[in-house]
């Protein structure tokens, strides 16, 4: 067997949506597997749907996720060019090729002809009509400077069938086609003839993409036929759904990789489980490399039915890629999210950083996790009664007096408050909690936080710390009239 060769062949028509990120990972992971080539080519000749600067989102998303393609526009390969509107000529000559061997013709029928084809249903089927005309007329017409278009020529009887690797035999009748446009009366070739020119010269040898091509896969292997070429293997990969009902679709602008990562998402997270969607390996790990992906990666485990992507499981794995990263990794990526934040600059910014990296499942979530820094104003001191721990707001104003003059007078180190306020706890009698809770409820005002009550002894500063004990007590005489 030939060295396998897949693809990865975007319009550059906006953002890296996750269905086209999955299509390119199981392409990449594929030829990887099999020690083969992975092939970027991107499919520009949509000129009304070009989004510029999109090719270099193409380029960076790849790169970010951890896909090097070993050919590609701005890497180079014995195959290019590998931008289609830089491959004009040879859709030409294939073209003219294909109408010689009876498998495309041209057509001039008008629009207004066109669209008086359409049935009572509002469906259109084009009827073959300029397949009539000879050659001395095509060439007259052609030479007077009429416009045309070269259409592909589907036989009216019999049917195509084909095997697909996840979904078995597929088998289309003829009837259910239509002779559609191949070249356009600009010059511009479709996605329907460019793809199956560049796939075999390209040396493709395995077709990956989405089930909506299922169907229209038989028009191609009837060029194939036509122009004697080996026919590729397909593997169609099922549907990424939004929900139960709905397909997860750039057209309404769902789920984008820059969008993720600019909310907070590791890339190699995003990857890992854009992997998973539609695909369980053997020894049903989730957090994966992307050597271990490559390493699991079979047909196997690719399912046939739709998945639906959950961005509740996203994040939960993000906060794991999150954790494990080291301290260096951690502090570069969580910086810009924490220029973000209201308090940047106010703090200490490793400090800030250390107390949310277990606390966090997005880097997004780090200005809104600190806003409690930003001011102290007043706040609920019902937030001091807490069953598991016995207090409540009168056992706080007899205890936050002592922490008071307890940090007040000691070392300002973590174990320095540590030793202070467990032994304020031990000499008093309390529980640790009876202690600990309500100094940091006194601190911040808030019923969660990235750290316990030393930890935001240590962040806020001694100055800050005694100020907002002070204002707690106040706000507690006040509450039970002392």
């Amino acid at each position: 067997m030939s060295k396998v060769r897949t693809r990865f062949a975007p319009s550059p028509t906006g953002f890296m949506h996750l269905g086209g990120l999955r299509t390119a990972l199981y392409a990449y992971l594929y030829a990887k597997a099999n020690g083969g080539d992975f092939i970027l080519r991107i499919e520009d000749t949509d000129k009304e749907r070009f989004v510029e600067g999109a090719i270099e989102v193409i380029y960076s998303s790849l790169k970010e996720s951890g896909m090097d393609y070993d050919e590609g526009p701005d890497k180079g390969g014995n195959y290019g060019p590998y931008i289609q509107s830089e491959r004009m000529d040879i859709y030409k000559k294939y073209a003219l090729e294909l109408i010689e061997k009876g498998g495309a013709y041209y057509c001039f029928c008008s629009k207004e002809r066109l669209e008086s084809l359409t049935d009572e249903n509002g469906n259109r089927k084009y009827d073959k009509h300029c397949l009539k005309l000879s050659k001395e007329e095509v060439e007259k017409r052609i030479a007077s400077g009429e416009s045309y278009v070269i259409r592909q020529n589907i036989p009216e009887v019999g049917s195509s069938s084909y095997e697909d690797l996840i979904y078995g035999t597929i088998t289309i009748d003829h009837s259910e086609l239509e002779d559609n446009i191949l070249i356009k009366s600009d010059g511009m070739p479709t996605y329907n003839f460019a793809n199956v020119i560049d796939d075999h010269l390209m040396g493709i040898t395995h077709v990956i993409r989405g089930t909506e091509y299922l169907s229209s896969t038989p028009k191609y292997n009837l060029m194939y036929d036509a122009f004697g070429w080996e026919r590729p293997v397909y593997i169609h990969l099922p549907t990424i759904m939004k929900d139960a009902t709905r397909k997860l679709s750039k057209r309404y602008g769902d789920a984008n990789f820059d969008d993720f990562v600019s909310k907070g998402y590791l890339p190699q997270a995003i990857i890992n489980y854009v992997a998973l969607l539609g695909w369980s390996p053997k020894e049903n790990i989730e957090k994966m490399t992307m050597e271990d992906m490559i390493r699991l990666f079979s047909l196997d485990g690719i399912s046939k039915s739709p998945s639906i992507f959950d961005e509740v499981k996203l994040k939960w794995l993000n906060g794991e890629y999150i954790k494990a990263l080291s301290d260096e990794e951690y502090f570069k990526v969580a910086e810009p999210f924490l220029q973000k934040s209201s308090v940047y600059g106010k703090y200490d910014s490793t400090l800030m950083l250390s107390l949310l990296k277990t606390r966090i499942e997005t880097l997004g979530e780090i200005p809104e996790k600190l806003e409690f820094l930003n001011e102290f104003t007043d706040y609920n001191t019902a937030l001091f009664c807490h069953k598991k721990m016995k207090t409540d707001e009168a056992l706080s104003l007899q205890v936050l007096p002592l922490v008071l003059n307890a940090i007040s007078n000691c070392e300002w180190t973590h174990d320095g408050l540590h030793d202070s306020l467990i032994g304020l706890a031990t000499e008093k009698g309390y529980k640790n909690g009876q202690v600990l809770y309500p100094t940091r409820i006194a601190l911040t005002g808030k019923e969660s936080t990235p750290g316990g009550a030393i930890e935001m002894c240590l962040l806020l500063g001694k100055e800050e710390s005694i100020r907002r004990i002070n204002h707690s007590i106040s706000l507690l005489k006040a509450k039970l009239g002392e």
